[in-house]
C-alpha cells in the first residue's frame, strides 16, 4: 500500500524537528511510580483534525498523513477497534426564519467514517456518512458493533423551540440507533454530553444545563453504571456538582482509569483519576504560554500515555505519570487528538 505522505508547512516541520522532551508544571499529586506501573515507549497512532481536515500521524509525530479532507472536521475523532477507519464528526449551519421571524442561525452536525486504505490510495476526499439526521456528534467508537455519541433530538425539526440533547449508542453503519435514557423525549433543560464508555457499559460523561438567556453551562462530570442509565437527574446533578468544573472525561482501555480536563483557576489541568473519582493525580498543567484545549484527552493502546491539544493548536504526549512529555505539532492549526486503539 502506498503511502501519499504530505509535506508537513515548513514552520511546522521545523517546530517539530527542534522538539524534544519539554518540562511542564510538575506537582506532588502526580501519580506515584508504584501505581503507575511500566512505563515503556509510546506506541500507535494518532489522528486529529488539522485545519477543519482529519490527519494520522505515529505516536512519535513521524509520518503525517492528511486521510480526509473533510473541510469542516469539528471534535475530536475515534478509531475503529481495528485500526482502519476513523469516525468524526463535520458540522454546518442552518439558518431559519419563521413566518413570525423566529429562528435563526445554528450548528448541526453529523458523523462520517473515513478509511485509511482509501486515503493511502490517493483519495482522501472519500469519506462515508454515518448518520444523516443533523443532530450526532463526538462519537466514542467502543467496540466493533457499538458507537456512543450524544444527539441533538431536535437538530432535524424545524419547529423545535430548544435542544435536547441525549446520549445514544448506534452501529457503526448507522443502524441500531438507541438513546440510553427512557425518558429522552420529556422536556428538560438538564443534559448529559460528551460520552465515553469503557467495556462493561459504564458511561463517564458532562452534565450541563441550559441557563436561559445564557445558553449550556458545563457543570461536571458524571460516572453512571451501565445498569443505572436511568439514575434520576436530581441525583446526577449532584454529583455534577461534586465534580463541578472537571470536563472532557474519557476512559482508558484497561478501564483502571478516566482522564479529563479541570477547567477551574487554582487547579486546572489534565487529570487521571480511578473510577470512582476518589483518587485524583495531576499529569500535567497547561504548557506556559497557552491553555488546555477542553476536548477529551485520548489514552494509549496500553493506558500508560496521554494525548491532548491546547489552544495554540499544539498536539501533545504525556505519560500518565507526568513525564515524558513532548509536543508532536504546532503551534499551528491542530487539535482534538484520539489515539488508535492498537
Amino acid at each position: 500500500m502506498r503511502s501519499n505522505r504530505r509535506i508537513v508547512p515548513a514552520f511546522v516541520a521545523a517546530v517539530v524537528a527542534l522538539m524534544l522532551v519539554a518540562p511542564l508544571a510538575e506537582s506532588a499529586e502526580t501519580l506515584p511510580a508504584a501505581k503507575a506501573g511500566t512505563i515503556g515507549q509510546p506506541t500507535g497512532r494518532i489522528a486529529f483534525v488539522r485545519d477543519k481536515d482529519i490527519w494520522v500521524m505515529n505516536a512519535d509525530g513521524q509520518n503525517q498523513d492528511k486521510i480526509c479532507a473533510a473541510g469542516n472536521a469539528d471534535g475530536r475523532p475515534s478509531w475503529s477497534p481495528d485500526g482502519k477507519r476513523v469516525m468524526f464528526t463535520r458540522s454546518g449551519t442552518v439558518d431559519l426564519k419563521g413566518p413570525d421571524f423566529m429562528g435563526g442561525m445554528h450548528k448541526v452536525y453529523d458523523l462520517f467514517i473515513a478509511s485509511l486504505d482509501s486515503a493511502y490510495a490517493n483519495k482522501d476526499y472519500w469519506w462515508r456518512r454515518a448518520t444523516d439526521d443533523l443532530g450526532r456528534r463526538d462519537p466514542d467508537w467502543v467496540s466493533p458493533g457499538k458507537v456512543v455519541f450524544y444527539k441533538d433530538i431536535n437538530a432535524n425539526t424545524a419547529n423545535t423551540v430548544s435542544p435536547n440533547y441525549q446520549i445514544c449508542t448506534m452501529e457503526p453503519e448507522g443502524g441500531g440507533f438507541k438513546p440510553l435514557r427512557k425518558d429522552w423525549a420529556n422536556p428538560s433543560e438538564q443534559f448529559l454530553m460528551a460520552p465515553s464508555m469503557n467495556s462493561q457499559g459504564d458511561i463517564v460523561c458532562e452534565y450541563t444545563e441550559m441557563i436561559e438567556q445564557k445558553g449550556f453551562r458545563r457543570i461536571g462530570l458524571v460516572v453512571i453504571p451501565a445498569g443505572r442509565y436511568m439514575m434520576p437527574l436530581d441525583s446526577i446533578a449532584k454529583m455534577a456538582m461534586m465534580n463541578a468544573g472537571l470536563v472532557a472525561p474519557a476512559w482508558s482501555p484497561d478501564g483502571k482509569w478516566i482522564a479529563y480536563i479541570n477547567n477551574k483557576m487554582d487547579d486546572g489541568g489534565l487529570y487521571i483519576a480511578t473510577p470512582d473519582l476518589k483518587q485524583k493525580y495531576l499529569v500535567t498543567k497547561a504548557p506556559v504560554g497557552t491553555y488546555l484545549y477542553p476536548i477529551r484527552p485520548s489514552f494509549s493502546p496500553d493506558s500508560k500515555w496521554l494525548t491532548f491539544s491546547t489552544q495554540d493548536g499544539s498536539i501533545w504526549i504525556i505519560d500518565i505519570s507526568g513525564s515524558g512529555a513532548r509536543r508532536l505539532t504546532g503551534p499551528g492549526m491542530d487539535s482534538s487528538p484520539a489515539w488508535s486503539k492498537q
